[in-house]
């Protein structure tokens, strides 16, 4: 295994209008990787405008000044590439993996759309793009069992005011009221060179990118009053439990436990990386082990753990089981609590250790293993923490860490305010 967590070539240029260029050569292969991250998010949506960073992932592909609706896709696509965006608390990124020779075109698009979406953003579109959000949220989260659960959990972790108070997918109130002008703003607030990180990872040099980078977003302006997001670091512990219990149309008793935690990228929350895969992930996992295939009260495929990688808060560790026929919510609530609160009391053993750490392993060299998956890593390190060559740190702060700092981080959070949310089918009650 290589001793960095990223061993290709970095290069960072910043444009006289602030857009960060990140590239990392790679002849392997004749295509590339371009990925836009923009440093907005659902944690930077002010009160009355929830919901609007996530419903411009779905504008920015309605046309812009020089590209017709719909256009976008079917110009990469016809090129032979893939695209996609994502909307998550901490950004909004915008992708495309393409031949090599089409680079010049992937560029253009991205900057065409930065800088010439609001000319292009007609009333029509707008109402069209919120009517998909709220199929899509119909489709997510409301008539799908379970699936509000993350619209549930977030703000039982954050009190009301904290920027991860709310989910990305937001108010259907707060986007009927906002007119045309006021998302017009808000494009024109965050989609600016200067709140944004372009990377190239694949078949091209460092100067090729820059110079086509310049060509295309040189000319668009900065914007110099970004706002910044509310400070989410300070989470004020309340000291009693939160517990939620929904009763509705759902085929058996779930439940979550979750816990806040530290930041990621935080020492801290790379402890509790390793600490979730060790309760909760696989077979060979403490959750897996003990409801699962010992007490057999869980269903196999439906028993984990995770931390939610959020970068400016305490992180979310959210621990969770579906109970097998006949199962009720208690007893499955019970184990599922004895089981996480012994991370701080049965230690970890040496091949739980190596085990978890193989498997991290596994998935980070996954994740490098694409253009796209690096290109997409190297825009969050540049975002997030200032330097994308950080990256290389992630991968050996996991390796290094121990059982008695495992103990210590599960003292430590699971002894603060625990979330429960717990679902019961209707027929049970």
């Amino acid at each position: 295994m290589p001793d960095s967590g990223y061993p290709w070539p970095i290069s960072t240029t910043r444009l006289d209008n602030g857009l960060r260029v990140v590239v990392s050569e790679d002849r392997t292969a004749p295509a590339v990787a371009v990925n836009l991250w923009y440093d907005v998010g659902s944690r930077h949506e002010p009160a009355g405008q929830t919901g609007f960073a996530h419903l411009f992932e779905h504008l920015m592909f309605e046309g812009s000044v020089n590209v017709a609706k719909t256009e976008h896709m079917k110009l990469v696509q016809g090129a032979g590439g893939s695209l996609n965006a994502t909307t998550n608390p901490d950004r909004t990124n915008y992708f495309e993996t393409v031949p090599a020779e089409h680079l010049e075109l992937a560029l253009w698009l991205e900057a065409d759309r930065m800088g010439g979406l609001v000319p292009a953003l007609t009333q029509e579109t707008l109402d069209n793009q919120r009517d998909v959000v709220k199929n899509e949220r119909r489709q997510r989260y409301e008539n799908v069992p379970y699936g509000d659960a993350w619209l549930r959990l977030l703000p039982l972790l954050y009190p009301p005011g904290h920027p991860y108070h709310h989910a990305t997918i937001g108010s259907m109130a707060d986007l009927n009221a906002a007119d045309l002008a006021t998302f017009q703003a808000f494009h024109q607030t965050y989609y600016a060179p200067n709140n944004a990180v372009l990377t190239v990872v694949g078949d091209a040099t460092a100067d090729e990118v820059v110079a086509l980078a310049d060509k295309y977003f040189g000319a668009i302006p900065p914007r110099p009053d970004i706002p910044s997001a509310p400070d989410g670091r300070m989470v004020p512990a309340t000291g009693v439990p939160a517990e939620e219990t929904v009763v509705t149309d759902v085929p058996a008793p779930r439940v979550y436990l979750a816990h806040r935690t530290y930041p990621f990228g935080s020492p801290g929350y790379d402890v509790v990386t390793v600490l979730a895969t060790v309760l909760g992930s696989g077979r060979g996992s403490r959750l897996y082990q003990r409801l699962a295939d010992g007490e057999r009260i869980a269903q196999p495929d439906l028993v984990g753990a995770y931390g939610v990688d959020l970068a400016h808060a305490p992180a979310p560790l959210i621990a969770t089981a579906t109970a097998r026929p006949g199962v009720g919510g208690e007893r499955l609530a019970a184990g599922l609590a004895e089981v996480v609160d012994e991370l701080a009391t049965v230690p970890v053993t040496a091949a739980e250790l190596d085990r978890a750490k193989a498997l991290l392993s596994t998935a980070w060299w996954r994740q490098m293993s694409t253009v796209d998956g690096r290109a997409d890593t190297l825009g969050r390190y540049a975002t997030q923490f200032g330097d994308p060559a950080t990256v290389a740190e992630r991968l050996p702060a996991w390796l290094a860490v121990t059982a008695d700092q495992i103990a210590e981080a599960a003292a430590e959070v699971l002894a603060a305010d625990r979330v429960t949310l717990t679902y019961l089918p209707e027929e049970d009650q």
